[in-house]
């Protein structure tokens, strides 16, 4: 058992407080990492404000990187003093493991969603009472986490923390759509209905594989300016006559369109901006969506819900890593950083649009 300092949702929708905690040793399929940086997601925000009062006080976070002090016995691949990015969990055995779909693993709630391990464990504790945790298999707004050994990905040392970080949730969910689901062929049109740090991910790999025009849409000048340098062939702001302003932009309509603000009116748009036999690609968490399925079957328009990119992490990282590397994945462009004891002003700054990627960072 170990003291560490954690940021605590007390109850739904609570501020996050920095709060001094316990946290148990590495189970032997588990990882002991110490946390050096660490990215707000739209995601955990959404879920501060939804989350089930039973399941609180709860530690949010899931955008992890940092440093292995130790590994559990059945563990392998990881020793201590690793430098690592962590993800989410999966079970390594179901049939969407199995087929390289961790993503979409049997057991993604339990070991992702519950608020601790399947077993209904928590590694944490605050004053002797249970303090939830495991969230999307980490909880890394703490100075440590206690970790699955399958959410753990060794990376370069000279990998910057701050950049690692993203890479285990929205840069691997954007840029995976593209590379793993929709695999635009090259001079495909597609357009990118939002442009934060999942937004800016898909349209950076969509320029990556040679896609053109790609199209950026927001509603924040700086973020539309970002996707044009990123090498968006043109960034608009939402608003009245959009779907016929992107079909003229895509010479026709899009051949692709990745959704990620979770608007229902958005999604619907989306359709219309599409060219007949064109793909939407849905990621932003949002509430239920009607089509008119005459008009998806009329245009033979094709659905994706895509969770994480669809990717197996374990490979996935290292591929967005080079990319990286061949300055086709510039992820330092989206990263503003905050001092860990600074993240309700980070909060804030994601929320009204001035930072892209929040990431916190550990002294």
């Amino acid at each position: 058992m170990r003291r560490v300092r954690a940021a605590v949702t007390a109850a739904p929708g609570a501020p996050f407080a920095l709060r001094e905690a316990e946290l148990e040793d590495p189970r032997p399929c588990e990882v002991l990492v110490r946390t050096t940086a660490a990215g707000i997601c739209h995601t955990d925000l959404v879920m501060r404000d939804t989350w089930p009062a039973r399941l609180t006080p709860m530690v949010f976070g899931h955008e992890g990187a940092g440093i292995v002090e130790a590994v559990g016995a059945e563990v392998t691949g990881i020793v201590p003093g690793d430098r690592v990015c962590l993800t989410f969990a999966s079970c390594g055995t179901c049939e969407q493991c199995a087929a390289d779909h961790p993503a979409y693993c049997h057991a993604a709630r339990a070991r992702n969603l519950s608020g601790g391990r399947p077993d209904g464990t928590t590694a944490l504790t605050l004053g002797g009472a249970p303090l939830r945790a495991g969230f999307f298999g980490q909880s890394s707004f703490a100075t440590h986490a206690v970790v699955h050994g399958r959410g753990v990905v060794k990376v370069p040392p000279d990998l910057p923390a701050e950049v690692a970080a993203p890479l285990g949730c929205s840069v691997q969910t954007g840029a995976g759509t593209v590379l793993n689901r929709l695999r635009p062929r090259p001079g495909s049109a597609l357009v990118v209905l939002g442009a934060g740090g999942v937004g800016l991910s898909a349209l950076m790999a969509a320029v990556a594989v040679g896609c053109d025009p790609v199209v950026a849409v927001d509603p924040v000048a700086s973020r539309r300016a970002l996707a044009v340098e990123l090498g968006a062939g043109a960034a608009v702001a939402p608003g009245d006559g959009l779907t016929a302003t992107l079909r003229e932009l895509t010479g026709g309509g899009a051949h692709h369109v990745v959704e990620t603000t979770g608007r229902p009116e958005m999604a619907r748009l989306a359709v219309g901006a599409l060219r007949p036999r064109g793909e939407l690609a849905l990621l932003g968490m949002g509430g239920e969506v009607t089509f008119d399925v005459m008009g998806l079957l009329a245009k033979g328009v094709r659905v994706h819900g895509v969770i994480e990119g669809d990717a197996d992490p374990g490979r996935f990282l290292h591929e967005l890593i080079a990319l990286r590397g061949r300055g086709l994945l510039p992820v330092d462009r989206l990263v503003t950083t905050f001092p860990f004891e600074d993240i309700e002003a980070a909060v804030a700054a994601m929320r009204d649009g001035s930072v892209v990627k929040p990431v916190l960072t550990f002294g």
